[in-house]
């Protein structure tokens, strides 16, 4: 297999994945713990309960971007500093995501992904990953 064709599909799966996974973890934020309950739970942790909309709506649009694949390495890199203060609000638990609360390992799995994301691109069938044509190799 053309190894340039594996990295754009890698680069494809791993985007898939992040955009879906974001979508859900946005819209559980909305319509399971309610914005105002998450607000409150961002509280709890000392940040300011507005947070939690933004957060909300950026991981919101950020997995579409993702999914549509559109400005994927901006996209991974904005959401990254959302994901370790994720991270951090976890940290107290200790490593074990298993553990009462989520531990941190999680999140940081999470952020290692997004580093790795706009490090590749967007890959195959990405809306903003247009590219000319790579001249074949002899």
């Amino acid at each position: 297999m053309n190894p340039n064709r594996s990295a754009d599909l890698a680069a494809l799966i791993l985007r898939v994945a992040l955009g879906v996974l974001y979508l859900a973890h946005s819209l559980q934020k909305i319509f399971v713990f309610t914005l105002p309950g998450t607000a409150q739970f961002f509280a709890s942790l000392g940040l300011p309960g507005w947070l939690a909309y933004v957060t909300a709506f950026v991981e919101l649009i950020g997995g579409i971007a993702l999914l549509l694949g559109v400005q994927v390495r901006w996209v991974a890199l904005v959401l990254l500093p959302f994901m370790l203060g994720a991270m951090s609000a976890h940290w107290h638990n200790g490593w074990g995501f298993g553990s009462p609360h989520g531990g941190w390992e999680y999140p940081a799995f999470w952020a290692v992904t997004l580093v790795v994301q706009s490090l590749l691109g967007g890959g195959a069938f990405a809306l903003g990953g247009l590219k000319a044509p790579r001249a074949a190799v002899a």
